[in-house]
């Protein structure tokens, strides 16, 4: 009877671990890949942003030269450590796969609110990239039928950020919607590059345009404030503009038609 007890006490032990490991183990691939006539490792290996001695070691593969068609390899998968003031836009781009891969790969994860530390998983960039302006099993965003690409979300994400980083939440995404309200009237043109990058009598339309801000990383508010304005929610009031009375002498702007008052921005038609 006491042999039996410590039988039982040894198979926990050593038995449930190992069942731990075994699925902590498989956790880490990301997806298959059968080997096709002509495949080496290293072309395997470049085709999903991966090593031949990772591909290896996941696969217990003893000689790397030696793999034949029709063998299944596991790919390990790819993780990063999210950095401060990262996005899954910008980790997009630094991994060269598209934004709706990523957050496809990754759905525990906010695809708005990441923080530092946590781990994201990178697709495999199967083939000769990935298209970060094309949707990837998945739609792009969308307001009143019109599709937004990744590139074009992060271009807003950046304007609103510059202009407003430091207003509430609010009137982050009333900036947003204002701008994207003027994709719709016909006193503006029809796509958001050219909504931002607009100059009008040889005026820009949005100061971080004119003296670079536009180009800093936005945080993720801003793009939080782009999904939200892009998903219908308007605080502007369906304004087609905006601006800091303290900080502009521009009398143009000071007669039209005021819409809403956020934080230090008056919002107007």
């Amino acid at each position: 009877m006491l042999k039996k007890k410590i039988w039982k006490k040894l198979l926990t032990l050593f038995f449930i671990p190992g069942i731990l490991f075994f699925f902590c183990s498989t956790s880490v691939l990301a997806q298959s890949h059968s080997v096709a006539p002509h495949d080496t490792l290293f072309l395997i290996a470049q085709r999903y942003g991966t090593t031949v001695d990772q591909l290896s070691r996941a696969n217990s593969i003893a000689n790397p030269h030696l793999i034949y068609p029709g063998q299944v390899l596991a790919i390990p998968a790819r993780v990063h450590n999210v950095l401060p003031g990262e996005t899954l836009w910008l980790i997009s781009q630094k991994y060269g796969v598209a934004l709706t891969a990523l957050i496809a790969a990754n759905p525990a994860l906010s695809p708005h609110n990441i923080y530092p530390g946590q781990k994201v998983n990178i697709p495999g960039s199967a083939g000769s990239g990935a298209n970060t302006d094309a949707p990837v099993g998945g739609t792009l965003p969308s307001r009143g039928g019109r599709g937004f690409s990744p590139g074009e979300i992060d271009l807003l994400a950046r304007l609103v950020h510059s202009e407003a980083g430091s207003e509430p939440y609010t009137g982050q995404v009333a900036v947003a919607s204002s701008v994207l309200n003027r994709l719709t009237s016909t006193r503006y043109p029809s796509t958001l590059p050219g909504v931002i990058y607009q100059i009008i009598d040889g005026c820009y339309q949005y100061s971080p345009v004119l003296d670079g801000r536009i180009n800093l990383p936005a945080n993720n508010t801003a793009y939080q404030a782009v999904y939200d304005a892009i998903n219908g929610w308007d605080p502007s009031l369906n304004a087609l503009g905006f601006y800091n009375p303290a900080k502009t002498s521009n009398q143009w702007v000071r007669q039209q038609q005021v819409t809403t008052v956020i934080g230090n921005h008056i919002f107007f038609r």
